[in-house]
């Protein structure tokens, strides 16, 4: 079988409730120049294939993932967190370009030995207190952060649909966005040539160019890495 000559990008999504999270991010990688995989817990995607990785948005990150107190108000997808956690280990030890996706940016960093606030509206008095499809939350990005340097300003426009958000910064990673209420919206590892995690949705804005950025770059990484095993 003949492999793709775009860059072949892994999208992790759960079982159920997710085709319009991977139809959208199919989309964003398609306009990004790449090829999207979806990979499921009852139909993981080769990693050994893959030439990026887009850990997805979904349910809540598991208590137990990070030594938190297990909570009935949030909904864990256990078979959902093994495959992203296995998935984002073989990446990394690949050397594969990751962006995480609200879910799989908390992922990202429970993975490096961080923590969760489990409902933000417990800890932030501002906080969303619904969903926000529109981009209507403000976000300050750090100076001289790669992502201040991807969307070339200090200030944006987010959705929002989360309900958990990092509250301990894992080894490595930094924050390098946040809200009018000090939470961190998105990170970095200072590392990585690119370990990216937001917050917010990007894929669900796929007409803002400032947005489609982030898979462009994540493609664009992903091309060269490609182009430099062949």
């Amino acid at each position: 079988m003949t492999k793709p000559k775009k860059p072949v990008i892994g999208v992790t999504c759960s079982n159920r409730g997710s085709w319009s999270s991977w139809i959208f991010n199919r989309f964003a990688i398609w306009r990004a120049g790449g090829v999207a995989v979806k990979s499921q817990p009852r139909s993981p995607a080769d990693v050994d294939e893959l030439d990026g990785l887009v850990i997805g948005g979904g349910d809540d990150i598991g208590a137990t993932l990070y030594g938190g107190e297990v909570s009935l108000t949030i909904r864990p997808d256990p078979e959902r967190d093994e495959l992203e956690r296995t998935m984002l280990d073989k990446a990394l030890k690949r050397g594969l370009p990751v962006l995480g996706i609200c879910r799989g940016y908390q992922l990202i960093n429970v993975r490096f030995g961080g923590t969760l606030i489990q409902d933000i509206r417990s800890a932030y008095e501002g906080a969303p207190k619904g969903r926000i499809l529109l981009p209507l939350r403000s976000v300050k990005m750090v100076a001289g952060s790669r992502l201040a340097a991807i969307f070339g300003r200090e200030t944006i426009k987010v959705n929002s649909l989360h309900r958990q958000a990092v509250d301990q910064m894992g080894q490595g990673l930094e924050a390098v966005a946040h809200d009018r209420n000090g939470m961190v919206m998105a990170l970095e590892h200072s590392e990585k040539p690119f370990l990216l995690g937001v917050q917010w949705h990007p894929e669900l804005l796929p007409f803002s160019r400032r947005q489609i950025k982030l898979f462009r770059l994540l493609c664009q990484f992903a091309a060269k890495r490609k182009a430099g095993n062949r």
